[in-house]
Formats: structure tokens, C-alpha cells, sequence
């Protein structure tokens, strides 16, 4: 898959991860998309290197998905526990 196709990924992931991760982010709507993208190359990276799942060149490969989505909830979560109270 091109860069292009992963940064889409990622953003696309970085959407469902705040859907399922409701609520205030620090970084709001275009900071948690930005998450998404890096959680999506973290996630398929580890996917590659750990869990030996080849990166496939394939768009609609669901671990793909799930690595990417798996990554970008991680991020959030570490986000939100790092910066989650700077805006009280």
C-alpha cells in the first residue's frame, strides 16, 4: 500500500477510534485524526514486525484495518493520559 493509501487509513482510523473513544481531547477533531494517521503506521508496523502479518498491498485487508484502528487507540489513550487535563 502507497503512503497515500496509509495516511488515509489513518485518518480514516483515527475517525473511528475517536467514535470509539468519545469525549474531549486535547488536540480536538484534526489532532485526533493526526493521531489516527501515526497510530495507523505504529500499528501496521507492529503488525509486520511482531505479530508476523506481512504489510499487504491490499487497501480492504481487515488485520491491516485492525492494526491500524489497534494502533490509533492505543495513541489516544496515551494521549489523552499524557495531555488530557491542560484543558480544564
Amino acid at each position: 500500500m502507497s503512503i497515500i493509501g496509509w495516511i488515509i487509513l489513518g485518518l480514516v482510523a483515527g475517525i473511528i477510534a475517536k467514535v470509539l473513544l468519545p469525549g474531549r481531547d486535547p488536540g480536538g477533531f484534526i489532532g485526533t485524526t493526526l493521531i489516527g494517521v501515526a497510530g495507523a503506521f505504529i500499528g501496521g508496523w507492529i503488525s509486520a514486525r511482531w505479530l508476523h502479518h506481512p504489510i499487504t498491498k491490499n487497501f480492504y485487508d481487515g488485520a491491516t484495518w485492525a492494526a491500524a484502528i489497534g494502533g490509533s487507540l492505543v495513541l489516544l489513550i496515551v494521549y489523552r493520559l499524557l495531555f488530557g487535563n491542560s484543558r480544564n
